[in-house]
């Protein structure tokens, strides 16, 4: 895999559930298409928090990371979503979607209660790229079992497998650091750091980020490649315009019930996200307003 593809906007697409339980497929083809043709993004992230990835199966996360790489059809990179809480579950996973053609793997953290210590974290990540094959990008997202900077770039350092980290956590500071000590240690180049600082993606991405993969590029996929590009070309008239826009729908859709959110955003541009799964529940109606006036404040 050529580590570079891994680059730019990468939203982590929403499961589309229906009301009884099971997967639409036709929905998540559909929005597959909107995404390349549409939007035209840079990559695609499956079974992570957005996609709900926390509540589906070993069959299910296959089943729907078979049904995106099949309709990508290798047009850009596909990350399959691991969220679990063991070492073996994530490596029956991992091997589960082995052989789908996926670019790499965003793997958090074991997150029921206790955290492992540093040298476990580190063997987990390494286990499930030396067991799969796959590379992995470390979702640093579980506020109870977080890895700081240093810890992050030690397993980037030394771990062949583990190729990224997606900073998450609303940890703009984070992100700098990660940046920065990544550099120093002359790996920069040879990972991929993305944010998920969802609020904060121009700061991000003019600091220097690979990219991101994160909820508000669901939400609002065509404002976030038009910001990847406005940031590149140095337009930060553009940039910030874009920020503005962005900051407030984030917002708006801000809320333990994101993913439910997600899809509220996603209906107003004609893309059907499906319902949330229990116990999740769907935007209130006071959200989806708030939703629509973000959308609607649009500069």
């Amino acid at each position: 895999m050529n580590i570079a593809s891994i680059q730019g906007i990468i939203p982590p697409m929403v499961t589309p559930f229906t009301p009884q339980g099971g997967i639409d497929e036709a929905a998540l083809r559909a929005d597959v298409r909107y995404l390349l043709q549409r939007a035209k993004v840079h990559g695609l992230a499956v079974c992570g928090s957005t996609g709900e990835g926390h509540t589906m199966t070993t069959e299910e996360v296959r089943r729907v990371t078979a049904c995106v790489v099949e309709e990508v059809a290798g047009r850009v990179p596909v990350i399959a979503g691991i969220i679990t809480n063991s070492t073996a579950s994530a490596v029956e996973r991992a091997k589960a979607v082995s052989d789908l053609g996926v670019a790499a793997l965003q793997v958090t953290p074991v997150h029921y209660v206790f955290r492992p210590d540093d040298d476990s974290m580190l063997r987990h990540f390494e286990a499930i790229a030396n067991q799969s094959g796959i590379p992995v990008i470390i979702y640093n997202v579980i506020q109870w079992s977080y890895l700081l900077p240093p810890l992050l770039t030690r397993i980037l350092r030394d771990v062949d497998g583990v190729i990224g980290v997606k900073q998450s956590a609303s940890d703009m500071k984070a992100l700098a650091d990660l940046l920065l000590l990544t550099e120093e240690a002359g790996i920069r180049d040879k990972v991929r750091i993305l944010s998920a600082v969802d609020a904060l993606l121009y700061p991000s991405f003019a600091i220097g980020s690979h990219g991101a993969v994160a909820a508000i590029l669901t939400a609002a996929p065509e404002w976030c490649v038009a910001l990847w590009d406005a940031v590149r070309q140095g337009n930060h008239t553009e940039a910030l315009r874009l920020h503005k826009n962005l900051l407030r729908l984030w917002n708006a859709i801000d809320a333990p019930n994101l993913p439910a959110n997600v899809r509220a955003a996603m209906r107003h541009a004609g893309r059907e996200g499906g319902v949330p799964r229990p116990p999740m529940p769907a935007s209130s109606d006071q959200q989806r307003q708030r939703i629509a006036a973000a959308l609607a404040a649009a500069r």
